[in-house]
């Protein structure tokens, strides 16, 4: 068999600081290059990247700077000019023009919870999805979750979509050094116990009732640190940690770098993830894999994703969260436990798995 053409939109790399769909991109990207050698790649950018992926020879890199209007205006016609066999969007819409393509679509969380999102931003989504699951000849969701909300709201057809786990890298372990957990705490001033949530500080992510819960929960000599990018509506989340008086014990350190985070979340008395809708909720996974108890949802991928290596509540109910907080807090041995059933769950889900999936999804198209 001859090798393939795949051009993949690659647009999600070019960003310096990567959560969610970047992260994703970027991960499977190296995963694809470590496991396929035989077929060619042509990466599509809105200009150059601060970094690139670990590709082999078999990767190429086309950048093409446009302000606005990317995707439609410079892909469509790129792709139309090279004519590859395939192209994969991870992380975006398809082009108006466009070949035969493969879509990531990883959540609904618009339709979920519309009130965490501009009404011209749940527009935007929702027309993108429509064209997506028109124009694409497959799609791979990211979850069994977002599969099901795919058939439920759209009337999607099944048999055209393809759940693809994602997968968690191997940055994600306990430090070999117990010094370099000491060391993060010093760094962020992390002079007590904590809670720690990691991800962008928006409404969806729950993180008012989590604040609101931590005040209840009673654990006086411990710390929430909540850690990642400002994002929309994020002033009223803030705010409200001055309103309940936890100015000295909510910590909001900003945007954590990578090299961080494994020790960061090693340190952790546990990693607390309330989200109101994931499509996946990576952030899970990374936080078992470096060995830190898991508070998390019962709702959409996150039970999925957890198994039984989490403790499960509702996040709309902040007295649930406040219990299973100081319960966290006070009980070593559950902390022990929820500690090793992480380790065991996280180990299976890896990008190779990911991107071998993921590629037979993209061949089985051609």
């Amino acid at each position: 068999m001859q090798p393939r053409r795949i051009a993949i939109d690659a647009s999600r790399i070019s960003v310096a600081e990567r959560t969610g769909t970047e992260r994703y991109t970027f991960e499977l990207l190296a995963a694809l290059a470590r496991i396929d050698r035989w077929n060619t790649y042509t990466l599509y950018t809105n200009g150059l990247p601060p970094s690139l992926p670990p590709v082999g020879p078999n990767f190429s890199l086309r950048s093409i700077r446009l302000p606005r209007l990317w995707t439609h205006a410079r892909l469509g016609p790129a792709l139309m000019r090279d004519r590859p066999d395939l192209l994969f969007v991870p992380a975006h819409v398809i082009p108006l023009l466009h070949p035969r393509s493969v879509v990531t679509i990883h959540d609904l969380g618009y339709l979920a919870f519309p009130e965490a999102h501009t009404a011209r931003r749940r527009l935007e989504l929702d027309l993108s999805t429509r064209w997506c699951l028109r124009a694409a000849h497959r799609v791979i969701a990211i979850s069994q979750a977002t599969k099901n909300d795919l058939v439920r709201h759209y009337g999607a057809d099944p048999a055209r979509i393809v759940v693809v786990h994602l997968g968690r890298s191997n940055l994600f372990r306990p430090p070999d050094d117990p010094g370099q957990i000491a060391a993060i705490r010093a760094r962020y001033a992390l002079e007590a116990p904590y809670f720690l949530y990691i991800g962008t500080i928006q409404p969806r992510k729950n993180l008012t009732r989590l604040i609101e819960a931590f005040a209840r929960a009673g654990a006086d000599d411990a710390l929430l640190v909540i850690a990642g990018r400002r994002g929309w509506l994020s002033e009223p989340i803030v705010r409200r940690v001055a309103e309940l008086g936890l100015t000295n014990r909510v910590r909001f350190p900003g945007y954590v770098p990578d090299a961080d985070l494994p020790a960061l979340l090693s340190g952790a008395l546990a990693f607390v993830f309330p989200s109101l809708h994931e499509g996946f909720g990576m952030p899970v996974l990374e936080a078992m894999a470096c060995g830190a108890p898991v508070l998390t949802s019962t709702t959409s991928a996150l039970p999925e994703v957890a198994g039984d290596a989490a403790l499960l509540v509702d996040p709309c109910d902040t007295d649930a969260i406040a219990a299973a907080l100081k319960r966290l807090a006070a009980d070593a041995p559950l902390r022990a436990s929820l500690r090793a059933r992480g380790w065991e769950r996280a180990a299976n889900f890896t990008w190779e798995r990911c991107a071998r999936e993921t590629l037979d999804a993209l061949l089985g198209c051609l």
